[in-house]
């Protein structure tokens, strides 16, 4: 199982998305809205309300 690098949720196998940034640094995201969280919107994780501590 993986983790959501956003939210911090669990990730299901064969679920979820995998970002690849150009220095090598890999992120996996559980959904759209935690993607665009962190990827667009350059929100902080620990800022936003809904996120798992």
């Amino acid at each position: 199982m993986r983790e959501c690098s956003f939210c911090k949720e669990e990730i299901g196998e064969g679920t979820g998305t995998m970002y690849v940034k150009r220095d090598g640094a890999v992120y996996f995201f559980c959904s759209s809205k935690c993607e665009k969280n962190m990827i667009k919107l350059g929100r902080v994780p620990r800022k936003v309300k809904w996120v798992k501590e």
